[in-house]
């Protein structure tokens, strides 16, 4: 799909965002980064902050929404289980759910899972000494990926960009796995691609706004999926994880894309009482399951 990266373990930085052109795209309000902004400073020393401006720049390239889903997700949180929730981060990245978490609600904790070792440096970089917040490095396709979970059950779990890169089988088993982790009247919410076949004429309009944005937003200087990997590359401070980041990239063999109504169905199978849409563009979408 040409408007999403090819990358399988999607993943963020509070931003305040401003409108774009005649309003009706969503960009950041911070400086663009060049190709050769965020490299590692003398001696080593990584700004992670400017790490995080990027990557949420090169995401927004892709997903003009992307704010927006991210406050109504929280706003989904905070009305189902409170403003001092115990979360999962799931496919966490470099703990864009976490920052937005924790800047609205202080009080707030978080497990974040990822198996990207460039993304999971970045997060633990940006998060260092922070005790609300526990990384975990693991891949969400395989059966035990639990297995380094406390028992404590979870208020929330959260993720967002993630399940369609997965396989159907592999979705259908975490489904039923997070049915395990989340407390009862607790919340699961999944913000996704999640185009509906059945909208062809509606998809092709989505694919020329999504193509404009785009447009402008390399206009205005954003790096794309390439260039920003491109940047990671050049910074010998990340050689390591970058070099595990495409060892992931290659052995990855492809996700499937489901609508919504695919993803409300799977839920409720695996045995949240209560699925529904919450939010939704024309090929994006967030379903929210009670448990």
């Amino acid at each position: 799909m040409p408007t999403r990266p090819p990358r399988p373990w999607p993943r963020a930085a509070l931003i305040e965002s401003e409108r774009y052109g005649e309003g009706q795209f969503e960009v950041c309000a911070i400086p663009l980064f060049g190709k050769s902004d965020v490299h590692s400073g003398y001696g080593g020393v990584v700004d992670w902050e400017l790490w995080q401006r990027s990557w949420d720049q090169q995401q927004e390239l892709y997903l003009p929404e992307r704010e927006e889903r991210f406050r109504v997700m929280l706003d989904v949180v905070a009305a189902a289980v409170g403003p001092t929730p115990y979360i999962l981060d799931l496919a966490c990245g470099t703990g864009t759910i976490s920052r937005r978490l924790f800047a609205r609600f202080p009080a707030a904790r978080s497990v974040a899972v990822d198996v990207d070792p460039t993304m999971l440096a970045i997060a633990r970089g940006s998060f260092q000494g922070d005790p609300r917040i526990t990384f975990l490095t693991a891949d969400l396709t395989e059966p035990g990926w639990m297995e380094f979970l406390q028992d404590e059950p979870f208020d929330a779990v959260l993720t967002t960009t993630s399940t369609h890169w997965m396989k159907s089988e592999h979705v259908t088993r975490l489904y039923a796995d997070l049915a395990k982790l989340v407390r009862p009247g607790g919340v699961f919410v999944n913000a996704d691609h999640m185009p509906d076949p059945e909208t062809p004429m509606l998809n092709a309009i989505d694919a020329a706004v999504q193509d404009a944005h785009q447009e402008r937003a390399r206009a205005a200087g954003a790096l794309d999926w390439d260039q920003w990997w491109a940047t990671v590359a050049r910074d010998h401070a990340l050689a390591e994880e970058h070099e595990g980041s495409r060892s992931i990239f290659d052995r990855h063999s492809g996700g499937e894309e489901h609508p919504a109504a695919w993803h409300c169905l799977q839920l409720k199978e695996a045995g949240f009482l209560e699925v529904g849409v919450v939010w939704r563009s024309i090929s994006d979408a967030m379903v929210a399951a009670i448990r």
